[in-house]
């Protein structure tokens, strides 16, 4: 028996579509209904056998809307930080403050003076307020801005060493080479690394040798958090001066105050690197800054100069969202009486002890209420790591370790990661731990399970 789809028209009238109807465009399902027809049209045309209930209005319906709800699904989705690290790669590194996210909806929403001259009535540079704010926070001469810090290393390497010698000691390149594609920024930017001393130590009597009429830059890279570099840097800066080679800086987590006033590990302050002579230096606006992606580059006015208006700065420039959001939180860090309250990054890590531990404990009820049989909770000492990177510092904390008479760390967590919104802890020890440093609502940490727990 041959079956047949029912019409278009009686599938529009169908009862369930009405629901289609509120939730998506009618374009979009009046085009899913056609797209099903023509699907079961040419399976019965090319001999295929189709189950006869495909035919039905009821699972043509039931099936545009499986189809729908799939497609409906961004991929980018909210989801609950509770694994105690603030700048999470794969969980969108720095949230930003509040004024950051207005100017982006103002940025987005309304003309704004991007490239424009209000005073003159003329063309502007997108770039002109950041870069002057960044130089009133650091005190450098000069300074540039890209959309990430690899195109800051790129465009740098190009504006000033392109087809010449760039030194770097062979630590220095190996920790490069694990965060950013040296290779291909080599083949962009056309200079050429030279790596100086050996694997396990070098000096600057070692940069002095290797100085050669061909060297443009030399270049080090800063990942340790407690600042012991500063004679080092100073020797060479002191070196660079007398041969006539400068030194660029690439800091890992650049921060633009000193954290340890919050009793915080220090991280390399800008500002302090600018002082000690460094010629660039090149961090990140997403990291330890709390703010957008955007590659930072400050430094002399004619290094920083060469950089702004080399020919490939406006192919890495950053787009109109990310400079509103930059310029709102380097405003903060000029005029905020209160920095560390208004940049989420540094509310988290400054967070009281105390504090951290009352949201830990007060969501205990209602955390094992939700968990049911076989769960154990508890809240226990541990330490946050400020970065994801392998190397980062680690600040006290307190967390709740959720544990099963059978599952393992890993079957919970993945379980957590299904409720709406997905709560994304870590597994240490094969115990699931939600670490309730970044958590400031005690209740995003309880699940809301949409069914029953896989045994």
């Amino acid at each position: 028996m041959e079956h047949t789809p029912p019409p278009l028209a009686d599938l529009v009238a169908h009862p369930a579509t009405e629901r289609l109807l509120i939730r998506f465009s009618s374009e979009g399902v009046m085009q899913g209904f056609r797209d099903i027809l023509r699907e079961l049209q040419r399976a019965v045309m090319q001999g295929h056998v189709v189950d006869p209930a495909a035919f039905e209005a009821d699972s043509i319906v039931a099936r545009l809307e499986s189809r729908l709800a799939a497609s409906d699904d961004a991929w980018l989705e909210r989801v609950v930080n509770a694994t105690g690290t603030m700048l999470h790669r794969g969980l969108g590194q720095a949230l930003l403050p509040s004024p950051a996210t207005d100017a982006i909806v103002r940025a987005a929403s309304q003309p704004v003076t991007l490239e424009y001259d209000l005073s003159q009535g003329t063309p502007g540079r997108r770039e002109q307020t950041i870069e002057h704010l960044l130089m009133d926070l650091t005190g450098a001469e000069g300074a540039a801005v890209v959309n990430n810090a690899a195109s800051a290393l790129l465009l740098s390497l190009r504006a000033l060493a392109s087809a010449k010698d760039v030194l770097i000691s062979h630590q220095d390149l190996s920790t490069l080479s694990e965060s950013l594609d040296v290779q291909e920024i080599l083949a962009t930017s056309g200079a050429r690394l030279r790596a100086v001393g050996t694997t396990s130590s070098v000096s600057p009597a070692d940069y002095e040798t290797a100085i050669t009429d061909a060297t443009a830059l030399v270049l080090r890279v800063h990942t340790t958090p407690v600042d012991d570099t500063k004679s080092t840097l100073m020797d060479l800066v002191a070196i660079g001066r007398r041969r006539g080679v400068p030194v660029l800086e690439f800091l890992v987590n650049g921060a633009l105050l000193d954290l340890s006033r919050y009793g915080l590990p220090k991280e390399p302050v800008v500002e302090e690197r600018i002082s000690l002579g460094a010629d660039l230096v090149i961090f990140s606006g997403e990291a330890v800054v709390g703010g957008p992606e955007a590659g930072l580059v400050v430094g002399s006015a004619r290094c920083a100069g060469a950089i702004a208006k080399h020919g490939l700065h406006r192919m890495l420039q950053c787009d109109k969202l990310t400079i509103a959001a930059l310029e709102a939180t380097l405003r903060l860090y000029r005029e905020s009486a209160c920095i560390a309250q208004d940049i989420p990054t540094l509310r988290a890590w400054t967070r009281p002890l105390h504090e951290i531990e009352d949201t830990a404990s007060r969501v205990l009820p209602a955390l094992v209420s939700a968990l049911g049989p076989g769960f154990q909770v508890s809240v226990q000492d541990e330490r946050s790591r400020m970065t994801d990177d392998e190397r980062s510092s680690t600040i006290p904390t307190k967390v709740i370790v959720v544990e099963h008479d059978y599952l393992g760390g890993y079957r919970i967590a993945g379980r957590f990661r299904q409720t709406r919104p997905p709560i994304v802890g870590r597994v240490e020890d094969d115990r699931f731990i939600l670490d309730a440093r970044a958590i400031f609502d005690p209740l995003d940490m309880v699940p809301n399970w949409t069914d029953e727990l896989d045994g």
